[in-house]
């Protein structure tokens, strides 16, 4: 281990965190071929890791992030007190869902994010960013870039690879795509197509983007940022991650002032605050061109893609499937859950289907801590003394 590694946080024996992690960067001298036929020529991905990588690297997992995520899933980079950790970190370290005292974890921001990772804001070969030149990515092309790098950490095949909403989609890729290098998937809140709602939504969301006039059609790094638009696509977008329960139970009709209604385009209700602080916190620390990057990567989403039918693709898989499924998510719900798992079952592969009753929308995989843990990390745990005791 490194320094960085061994330092301590303060908070680390209350939330068993994995600590100060630190980003790193590897830079890809190769071509990256993607499925517009368009190429990158060289590409950087940054990652992070936790805990230890065994002797044979037959430990190590995948955690894919979502369409805001980065790789900064867990621990923290400063020991400040009042340093919020990363965005899965009850998840991932000693004792936890993802284990760290078992398990070697690795979390990278997808190609064309704003985190580190080759993407829109990168600077383009002819030194001006890339804005819009940069070519159109798909959820495959996310799962190539993290193949390059699985190659560079020296780990020929995952013992699970997993992730909620955008991460659950990639992970489904990897199984797909390069099936003999995935034991297990965690496909979580997740779709193995986007749907007309789906792409609906993130449709509005870069049409607020576009209306911005600081946009200028994606030229504005040497300018003001589209922050208005930006922050309209996160409030809407943050709507879908909601349930109209968890919402309103949160806020309900209360209002901001506490008082009586202003009868003006004021702030009245908490929920409104809310979302505009939402908005606000987001274009702090994402880039407008990545969101309609990564939404639109959003929208192309379909695992048949190139083959005749789910099945014909989900032939291909030779890994183990864990699903699970929210009540109150409507954004990616049950029943395209169960389109997979019935495909799956069809094929007779080895699939387990979890549904879980809960109230917080399509969020529920992040904030239902304890069921999660049972559920992802019991699962996790047998396969991994499956394997030990099969040795």
């Amino acid at each position: 281990m490194t320094d960085w590694q061994n330092r301590v946080h303060p908070l680390d024996e209350e939330t068993r965190s994995v600590g100060i992690v630190k980003r790193q960067h590897v830079d890809f001298d190769v071509p990256l071929h993607l499925r517009s036929g368009e190429t990158l020529e060289r590409f950087t991905l940054a990652y992070e890791t936790y805990g230890t990588l065994n002797h044979d690297h037959s430990n190590a997992i995948l955690i894919c992030h979502a369409l805001s995520g980065d790789s900064h899933v867990a621990g923290y980079y400063t020991d400040e007190p009042d340093e919020k950790p990363g965005w899965w970190d009850d998840a991932v370290g000693p004792g936890k869902m993802f284990d760290t005292n078992i398990f070697f974890v690795i979390c990278s921001n997808v190609i064309g994010g704003c985190q580190g990772s080759t993407g829109p804001s990168s600077t383009a070969p002819d030194g001006k960013p890339y804005a819009l030149r940069f070519p159109v990515v798909t959820v495959s092309d996310m799962v190539q870039a993290q193949r390059h790098l699985l190659d560079h950490l020296g780990i020929e095949k995952l013992f699970a690879v997993g992730g909620g909403s955008m991460g659950g989609m990639q992970a489904l890729q990897w199984a797909v795509d390069y099936p003999e290098r995935v034991a297990n998937v965690l496909f979580i809140a997740s779709t193995p197509r986007s749907s007309t709602q789906n792409i609906a939504f993130n449709e509005i969301g870069r049409q607020a983007i576009y209306a911005d006039p600081r946009w200028n059609n994606g030229n504005y790094y040497n300018g003001q940022a589209p922050a208005a638009g930006l922050s309209v696509a996160r409030m809407i977008g943050h709507i879908t991650y909601m349930s109209e329960y968890s919402l309103e139970d949160k806020f309900g009709r209360r209002l901001q002032n506490e008082n009586k209604l202003a009868y003006s385009f004021d702030t009245d209700f908490t929920v409104e605050s809310y979302l505009k602080h939402q908005g606000d916190k987001f274009v702090e620390r994402f880039d407008a061109n990545t969101y309609l990057y990564i939404t639109k990567a959003l929208d192309y989403y379909d695992v048949s893609d190139g083959y005749e039918s789910i099945y014909e693709a989900l032939r291909r898989t030779k890994c183990a499937f864990l699903v699970v499924s929210f009540s109150s998510d409507w954004l990616y719900t049950a029943a395209q859950a169960r389109e997979l798992v019935d495909a799956l079952e069809t094929l007779d592969r080895d699939v387990q289907y979890r549904h879980v009753e809960a109230s917080f929308g399509h969020d529920s995989f992040l904030v239902e801590v304890e069921t999660m843990t049972e559920l992802v990390g019991g699962y996790l745990t047998k396969r991994w003394n499956r394997r030990s005791n099969s040795e």
